[in-house]
């Protein structure tokens, strides 16, 4: 925890425009841990400053999903939805940037750790991504469980209807998915040639996790300061990492991510 806090302080210090959380945030989704983590949320900045998107951690048993919509309902506000309404997916478009979170986080069974969106969450998905793109915003999908369709593992870790994500990337665009999950920093890319980037790739962006002492280069604890800029009618990303340098508990500059 003394290596998050400094890590925080080291984001902070580079006054970020948001944040946004991926998930996890707590372990089992105990009560408690749901008081501690909004106190921690607090510590990255104001609410309307920063995104919140669950992990199957915080969505750990079905006792909990009310704890956490209850909680974590500041970080979650849609800028339209009247508070209590349903949280997923949401949208707060901040500058020329639409943030779009969609949760999912469901209880498994043990040894799971698979994740949802279920048909409510992508038909209500559809239609933001088609108004936003044609408002000419860079649109970003906050979500835990990355879609990684036809691998191994997906189906014991990864998104269960990520083809049917997918399929509607294809057909909608977006101009990056930020993800969680994988505790190790990854890129792939999903196709759609509604995508505002060049050559139709939407990169599928995962983050090592922020409290991780692992000596892995790809799993040593980190963050990432995503910076968005227009390049015609298309957007361009490009990344900076910040974490644990290899061998050493100071934080620095690592190896820049490549997008």
């Amino acid at each position: 925890m003394a290596m998050l806090t400094r890590l925080v302080a080291d984001l902070r210090a580079h006054r970020p425009d948001h944040v946004a959380m991926t998930g996890d945030v707590v372990n089992i989704a105990l009560a408690i841990e749901f008081h501690r983590a909004a106190a921690w949320m607090k510590t990255l900045g104001e609410p309307s400053e920063v995104s919140f998107t669950p992990g199957n951690h915080d969505a750990y048993v079905h006792d909990a999903l009310e704890g956490l919509a209850r909680t974590f309902a500041p970080w979650t506000q849609d800028d339209a939805r009247k508070a209590g309404e349903s949280m997923f997916p949401y949208l707060r478009v901040r500058g020329e940037v639409a943030l779009i979170g969609l949760n999912s986080g469901v209880p498994t069974a043990p040894l799971l750790a698979s994740g949802r969106l279920g048909a409510a969450q992508l038909a209500a998905l559809a239609p933001i991504l088609k108004e936003t793109g044609e408002r000419g915003l860079a649109r970003i999908i906050l979500i835990h469980h990355p879609p990684l369709s036809g691998r191994p593992a997906a189906q014991l870790r990864g998104l269960n209807d990520a083809r049917e994500f997918e399929a509607v990337i294809a057909k909608y665009g977006a101009e990056a998915i930020l993800h969680g999950h994988t505790h190790r920093r990854m890129v792939h890319y999903l196709v759609s040639p509604a995508a505002r980037r060049e050559g139709g790739r939407v990169p599928v962006i995962g983050v090592p996790s922020a409290s991780a002492a692992s000596r892995a280069p790809r799993q040593r604890a980190s963050y990432y300061l995503i910076r968005l800029e227009r390049a015609g009618p298309n957007w361009r990303l490009n990344a900076r990492v910040r974490g644990m340098l290899p061998d050493s508990e100071e934080i620095g500059e690592r190896e820049p991510l490549v997008i």
